[in-house]
């Protein structure tokens, strides 16, 4: 088994060789064979000091066989260019494009002079942090606006917009001047800036020349330092979520429409040229205005923000990408997804799919308790945005996936950065359950965030893996690796079994009224039926995605029987054309929620052929489903049914259904399977198999399913090799006959110990129950021992030790010897093989996070974490010993 899969971010800060060098060592050794050197604290990026610590990781990267990553910039995010841009001509800086607005009645005098910039809107973030006075308005730095265009519009009784005057700007374009002399009037003053955006001394990822300054800057330096490790030691470069750049910093809701200055560039105004007309300008204003004509609208909004796109697709992406691939090197990242961003300027990069295009691997992340077990409805309001928990939990993972599905370069691969600033309460267990949630959507790449060298207790993300040898669940951490590394390894190489395709929702978003895609995706998803996002793009572009319309929905090897269209106001017609060529009996097109109003890209009426395909609203979408049959859209169902199971069928090196609990109840039902192919369990975490318990009827093969709040089963196609076979544990039911409980000698003796004087255990007490050790010791974090023995006359395989719960990572030893390390329920051991006749010494560790320990650390513009709030620790509830 490789294992590359995994390449958690390594943290620089300038730390001495000495400390480099342990670090690669704790990295390797907790079953990471990659790393992804992360520069941003770094005080010296392409300076000495860097080349230096690079040496360093390089030397102990080859000595370990391990691969590195390199992420791409000084600062975070990705386009900062290494503080190049403050040396590089005007013209290659960001630029935005913004619409001053002023209503005025007879009278009234507008003017407006763009060398003295109005108050541009403060984002949520900007907001929150000027609260705390930690906001400071960036200076002046340019002084090249220029004003595009200046209407006014008549305002009727009715609101509509009436007669439109062009109004006169002053010698030097900077100036305007307006006064009614009867009615109501709009003014409208659309003119570029430089100064505007959280990020002004950025690349503009709207101009290639621009965007080339990043690769000379940092791509081509470590070229020459160490082109000879480029494709063997060195694996590629990471982007860490790119930005447009333009608002706020990170605004939330932006959508057009809003009051926000947008992306601007030479190039861009080529291209509105070319779909717009030489006078593009004067329509501009209809990207902010909401009340103009509905049609037109959209007809500026598509063609403004398919430029935008497209010119990010050319100029950063692809060019990255090809400048990576021509040296023998990946290109990998990710943009900022969270709460629909993806579609979106300011923050992200308009689009998804065309911001990864140049990309080797599609690329998500998953941080800042954004996926949380049965997160699914849960409403939680920030400085940035009201988190919107569908998106996280039915679009985020498979976003990805489906990117790294359809795009042949990707290969299949998509890389989930993970686990970083959920805080010191993050632990193995809500580890355990993040990664799953992620493979069993496809994702066969990771990015955990993050170890960090600095000196304990580093505020910056928490956790960290180590944290300088005081995280109690760093080996706990080294076995979640392992176990990720296997399935990564199952989930690699082939592909999902997907019928199913949903439109994305980017230009629908863009353009007026629409469905946000996460709503037909949450329907499939809690009917265990799996789905990928197409953009139009697959239709208009096919020969990029390797797609084929002629006999059915194929894209670069899937066949879609099903594609489902979430509500726009307006779709493409290149899109609807493509639509009518589809064969009915090959792929089934319905749209959900409604039917679209017509073109945004042309002032033809809809075709009669759209309007008779089929449309189901939102809430009826689930039987219309139903009725197409079981087995049709997907090769397994559960019975009862459940929306908290998910099914994961790859086509791999291996035939595999990966299924996953991911509700808080236990799930008691069976297993209902297509084909009558002889399976086995496997079990990556302890790497050994089971008997599958399977019955073949008509055809069908069903199997019981049993899976406690997250756990897995993963099904293979085959025979089981046979050393590998071993009995599975189950739980312990209630009045289960055939059932002998083993007595323990006496009490539980229980002690303690940080992890840093790990295994040097104090405080010893005996104990007759368990309960909450944070009752007892609320600031405690480390390892909690118990210590107890058991008497036998005989010996018997079949023994297992049952834990009712524990937080979090639980080892238990059987006489000096460890049965291994679980981190999340059920807790079973079986035990047979360790015990011998006479007395066994039994003994339970559990590892708990740094939560305590970390507890009232001070936060930044929120109170004061109460110990009583924390999560338990150590063993709560019964341990049971049994012989079955």
């Amino acid at each position: 088994m490789k294992k590359d899969y995994i390449f958690p971010f390594f943290w620089q800060h300038g730390e001495e060789e000495e400390t480099l060098r342990d670090y690669m060592r704790v990295i390797k050794e907790s079953n990471v064979d990659a790393v992804c050197v992360e520069s941003r604290p770094h005080p010296d990026f392409c300076g000495e000091k860097w080349w230096h610590d690079m040496d360093i990781i390089l030397d102990e990267a080859k000595k370990r066989q391990m691969k590195v990553w390199i992420l791409d910039d000084s600062h975070f995010p990705t386009g900062f260019a290494n503080g190049a841009m403050e040396k590089k001509p005007i013209g290659l800086h960001r630029q935005s494009v913004y619409c001053y607005r002023r209503d005025a009645a007879a009278g009234d005098r507008v003017c407006f002079d763009a060398a003295e910039e109005p108050e541009l809107p403060l984002s949520g973030f900007e907001q929150m942090m000027q609260q705390f006075g930690a906001y400071q308005k960036p200076e002046r730095l340019y002084y090249d606006e220029v004003i595009l265009d200046a209407r006014a519009v008549r305002i009727k009784e009715d609101g509509a917009p009436g007669e439109v005057l062009e109004l006169s700007l002053s010698a030097d374009g900077k100036k305007v001047e307006f006064t009614p002399e009867e009615g109501n009037w709009r003014v409208y003053v659309t003119y570029l800036t430089r100064n505007a955006g959280g990020h002004r001394q950025y690349i503009n990822m709207l101009d290639r020349e621009s965007c080339r300054i990043l690769i000379d800057e940092v791509y081509e330096k470590h070229f020459e330092h160490y082109g000879v490790d480029f494709g063997s030691t060195i694996m590629g470069f990471f982007s860490d979520e790119p930005e447009l750049g333009n608002g706020g910093m990170y605004p939330a809701d932006n959508i057009l429409g809003t009051d926000q200055d947008l992306p601007w560039s030479r190039e861009l105004e080529q291209r509105l040229s070319e779909s717009l007309g030489e006078q593009y300008a004067e329509k501009l204003y209809l990207l902010w205005e909401n009340g103009a004509n509905p049609h037109e609208t959209a007809k500026v909004r598509y063609a403004y923000m398919d430029a935008v796109t497209k010119l990010v697709r050319e100029c950063f992406s692809e060019q990255i990408g090809s400048w990576c691939r021509e040296h023998g090197v990946l290109y990998i990242g990710h943009l900022i997804e969270d709460n629909n961003q993806h579609a979106r300027t300011g923050s992200s990069l308009g689009h998804y799919f065309r911001g990864l295009a140049g990309q080797d691997m599609a690329g998500i992340d998953n941080i800042g308790n954004q996926v949380l077990p049965q997160g699914e409805d849960l409403q939680v309001v920030t400085f940035l945005s009201s988190r919107d928990g569908e998106f996280y939990h039915f679009v985020l993972g498979k976003l990805g996936v489906s990117s790294g599905a359809i795009d042949p370069k990707k290969h299949g691969r998509t890389m989930c950065e993970i686990f970083g600033n959920y805080g010191w309460e993050e632990g193995v267990r809500l580890e355990k359950y993040l990664a799953d949630h992620f493979m069993v959507r496809g994702v066969n790449r990771f990015v955990p965030h993050a170890f960090s060298p600095k000196e304990y207790p580093d505020p910056d993300c928490p956790p960290h893996f180590y944290a300088g040898g005081h995280n109690p669940q760093y080996r706990h951490f080294g076995w979640l690796m392992r176990y990720m590394n296997r399935v990564c390894t199952l989930l690699d190489g082939g592909k999902t079994s997907t019928r199913v395709a949903i439109l994305y929702h980017a230009e629908a978003e863009w353009t007026g009224k629409c469905m946000l895609m996460q709503k037909p995706a949450r329907v499939l998803a809690e009917m265990q039926i799996d789905y990928h996002f197409l953009p139009a793009d697959v239709f208009c572009e096919p020969e990029k995605y390797h797609a084929n319309l002629d006999n059915g929905l194929k894209v670069n090897g899937y066949e879609y029987r099903v594609l489902l269209i979430p509500y726009a106001q307006y779709i493409g017609k290149s899109f609807a054309q493509a639509l009518e060529k589809l064969p009915e009996d090959q792929c089934g097109v319905i749209f959900v929620g409604g039917y679209p109003e017509g073109y945004y890209d042309s002032d033809d009426t809809l075709s009669e052929r759209i309007a008779t395909l089929p449309m189901v609203e939102q809430k009826d979408l689930k039987e219309t489903l139903g009725k197409m049959g079981v087995f049709s859209l997907a090769d397994a169902a559960i019975c009862p049914a459940d929306k908290d199971i998910r099914i994961l069928h790859y086509l791999g090196a291996e035939d595999v259904f990966y299924i996953v609990n991911e509700g808080k109840d236990a799930y008691e039902g069976e297993l209902l399977l297509s084909d009558d192919r002889k399976r086995y369990e496997y079990d990556p975490w302890r790497d050994c198999c089971y008997p599958a318990e399977m019955v073949e009827k008509e055809g069908i093969l069903k199997m019981p399913l049993s899976l406690s709040s997250g756990e897995t089963c993963f099904l293979m196609a085959g025979t089981a090799k046979e050393e590998m076979l071993k009995e599975k544990c189950r739980t312990l039911r209630d009045g289960e006959p055939g059932i002998e409980l083993l007595d323990f000698t006496g009490e539980w003796t229980r002690s303690i110990a940080a992890a840093a004087k790990y295994p040097d255990f104090t405080g010893h007490t005996t104990k007759k129950e368990f309960r909450n050790v944070g009752e007892e010791l609320p600031d405690f974090s480390g390892v909690i021992r118990y210590e107890n023995s058991v008497k036998l006359d005989e010996v018997s395989r079949n023994v297992y030790l049952e834990i009712d719960d524990a937080w979090e990572g639980v080892e238990v030893f059987v006489n000096g010897a460890s049965q291994g390390i679980l981190v999340q329920k059920p807790f079973l051991y079986s035990l047979g093989t360790a015990l011998h006749e006479g007395t066994n010494e039994i003994r339970i560790e559990v590892a708990t996070t740094l939560e305590r320990e970390r507890c009232q650390d001070p936060v930044p513009g929120q109170p004061p974490k109460k110990f009583e709030d924390c999560k338990p620790t150590g063993i709560v509830g019964e341990v049971k010993l049994y012989r079955r």
